[in-house]
């Protein structure tokens, strides 16, 4: 494969990866993976659709502001974290929760992160990014939907609050609507209570009016079956097993009060007693909660029999949950023969959302690969295993010629010339091992043979010597020029093929840079 072939592949691989992280993964729940509890294979869904209303239901998307990160407000990652957090539940809202066409939408309270601790200024900037992610304006397409609302901790925020910042709860009521309110949904009725104010002070107002509230729901006839909507869960036991769709691990009770021990200043469950009393008050065949932020089904004993718990896991990918999610509700609309059938008559399915964080993960890890890829590609028409070759070629290169310049030094450093005189006087030159080193051949220069000293055998070791010490520099001077110039050439490849990645990585990014930015704003325009 070239290396335009290779970059064209990268290319393609990036522009389909980024198309499904950013468009394709939010289609699962409305292509399928998730459908309304009551649609079955057995009937005619137009036919089962007349006999249920749709609901979905949503909780926490706690809109990020200055209180949720500990970063300067206004500032760059600040302004970046909360944009991702908001296109994420801005896509969720609109390819894979409104496709699923509900007919009704709750949601379960804590629409804010800071919601008691912003000005009026900074709270109506996050109302303003509330109905925009959600479609909630009057003028959306969707505004025929109709919407309930559940007020959560993060919004008016816990009893110790509200005495202190009572616009807080004013300004929620005023866009929100009343914290205790019932209404009805098909032949079911929901009963909507204000968790954060049902373990306060009960000489409070606030405590006072929802326990108010819920004692009139009770001396009422119930004509329909209820469903308990609640922010804050219900009372369970210390590792209560929260059923297969938990991801983490499970939260325990802990409540905190002021110092007189009247106000609550936080809790993860309401308490046992309050939890008891809303039960055999309301009787209802199933309670949905939100606050938790993770999945968890448990089940209640009241004096009436078993009742299920839901509680739905967060909507927004950057509130501790890995794995975001929403729930669809099936309401009847019939009233059931029995009270054996009252469970029936409402139908709940979990359906999750797409893993953010890991879709953000595998871009790294895909970064990665393609700056691998594009540095050890090897040039066109040329294969990888001839540079391999070449650098081995040019190691074997240098090691041979330090053998044979050793060798050499070694056969001549290992041997003598010896003057012999035969019968006739004449002299001959005779070629001898050493016997002892090198470093002694200096005694031998007084040692004589008959009338002749053998100084000329000194004067050849001498000049012997002299030979050997040459072919040594001239080997250091062969080496020397010869590493050089393969370093020289191992660097120039290197500065090439970092240029050439370069190059490569900047054509990858014109093509698919254009293309996430199309695919952020695409989503968060008004549709």
């Amino acid at each position: 494969m070239k290396q335009a072939e290779l970059t064209g592949l990268l290319c393609v691989i990036w522009a389909v990866t980024l198309l499904y992280g950013e468009m394709v993964a939010f289609w699962r729940p409305s292509l399928g993976s998730c459908s309304w509890p009551h649609q079955s294979n057995n009937a005619s869904s137009s036919m089962v659709d007349r006999d249920y209303v749709k609901v979905a239901v949503l909780t926490d998307p706690q809109l990020m502001d200055r209180t949720s990160l500990p970063l300067p407000p206004k500032s760059l990652a600040l302004e970046l974290a909360q944009f991702f957090a908001d296109l994420f539940m801005r896509r969720a809202f609109h390819q894979s929760v409104l496709p699923l066409q509900p007919d009704v939408i709750f949601f379960l309270g804590d629409y804010f992160d800071g919601g008691p601790y912003l000005s009026d200024e900074e709270w109506k900037e996050s109302l303003s990014r509330l109905k925009h992610i959600f479609s909630l304006s009057a003028h959306e397409r969707y505004s025929n939907i109709p919407v309930y609302y559940l007020s959560g901790n993060h919004d008016i925020g816990y009893g110790i609050l509200h005495s202190r910042r009572a616009e807080a709860i004013k300004r929620y009521e005023k866009e929100f609507g009343s914290r205790n309110h019932r209404f009805a949904v098909g032949k079911v009725e929901f009963i909507a209570i204000d968790a954060q104010t049902i373990d306060g002070n009960p000489q409070g107002i606030l405590t006072s009016s929802t326990h108010d509230f819920i004692k009139n729901v009770s001396m009422d006839v119930q004509a329909y079956p209820r469903v308990l909507l609640t922010h804050i869960p219900l009372y369970r036991q210390d590792w209560t097993d929260c059923g297969p769709n938990r991801n983490s691990e499970i939260i325990n009770q802990r409540i905190l009060r002021s110092a007189d021990g009247q106000e609550v200043v936080y809790q993860n469950y309401i308490t046992k007693e309050s939890s008891k009393y809303l039960l055999d008050s309301i009787q209802p065949v199933l309670v949905l909660s939100g606050h938790d932020h993770d999945q968890c089904h448990v089940i209640h004993e009241s004096k009436y029999g078993p009742v299920g718990e839901y509680t739905v896991g967060t909507v927004s990918w950057q509130q501790g949950n890995l794995y975001p999610s929403f729930m669809l509700v099936s309401t009847s609309n019939f009233v059931p023969s029995t009270a054996s059938n009252a469970e029936e008559a409402i139908l709940t399915q979990p359906c999750f959302l797409p893993m953010q964080t890991h879709i953000y993960i595998w871009y790294l890890s895909l970064f990665a690969l393609t700056l691998l890829a594009l540095l050890l590609w090897p040039s066109s028409g040329v294969s990888v295993g001839h540079h391999f070759s070449d650098l081995m070629g040019l190691g074997k290169q240098l090691i041979s010629s330090i053998r044979s310049r050793t060798k050499e030094k070694n056969e001549d450093l290992n041997c003598e010339y010896e003057m012999i005189w035969d019968a006739e006087g004449s002299m001959h030159l005779v070629k001898k091992a050493l016997s002892t080193p090198i470093a002694r051949t200096s005694e031998k220069n007084l040692v004589e043979r008959g009338t002749a000293v053998m100084r000329p055998t000194a004067r050849k070791n001498s000049s012997q010597e002299i030979e050997v010490t040459v072919n040594a520099d001239t080997d250091t001077d062969a080496m020397a020029k010869l590493l050089p110039r393969a370093s020289r050439s191992w660097t120039k490849r290197v500065i090439k093929r970092l240029v050439r990645t370069f190059r490569m990585v900047i054509i990858i990014a014109a093509v698919n840079v254009p293309l996430y930015v199309m695919l952020l704003f695409k989503d968060w325009i008004d549709q």
